[in-house]
């Protein structure tokens, strides 16, 4: 039996650290990983790259429709059962994609987020199949959120 495939997919930086804390899925499924491309030299295997998202960038919206046509091609070429996420900006199309094509989708809102939701969160919480927080206070903006604790 084929194991199922997860899209493991963050922006650059502290999501996409946190997003390699969840590295042992590997050992269950079949995993590969989306990021932004920067000057960062990842040693990961089955990595794709999308072009870094700043929402004060002028060409913001460009660029979002530029990763959009990446996440659809991508997304394509892997198939995955399954989308995980620890944000930011760069994941929406993917989720987007996702949830059109009946995919489970998971969100980590990030262990940083202590008493206030962030932008993404607040945007994909409705599309997931489960939403994940880490912090108790953060069910005030979540109520149907799983609260796990630190899960890295």
């Amino acid at each position: 039996m084929a194991k199922k495939k997860v899209c493991l997919i963050a922006s650059s930086g502290g999501h996409y650290d946190e997003l390699l804390m969840l590295n042992k899925l590997g050992e269950t499924f079949e995993i590969y990983r989306v990021t932004e491309k920067t000057a960062y030299n990842h040693s990961e295997k089955n990595i794709y790259f999308l072009k870094q998202l700043n929402r004060k960038e002028i060409f913001i919206i460009i660029n979002l429709l530029w990763n959009s046509v990446l996440s659809i091609r991508i997304f394509f070429k892997e198939n995955p059962d399954i989308i995980i996420s620890t944000g930011a900006l760069s994941v929406i199309p993917t989720y987007i994609i996702g949830r059109i094509f009946r995919k489970k989708l998971i969100f980590i809102e990030s262990f940083a987020k202590i008493s206030s939701p962030t932008l993404t969160g607040k945007l994909l919480y409705r599309f997931c199949d489960i939403f994940i927080i880490q912090w108790e206070s953060l069910k005030e903006f979540y109520p149907n959120a799983v609260y796990l604790g630190n899960i890295y």
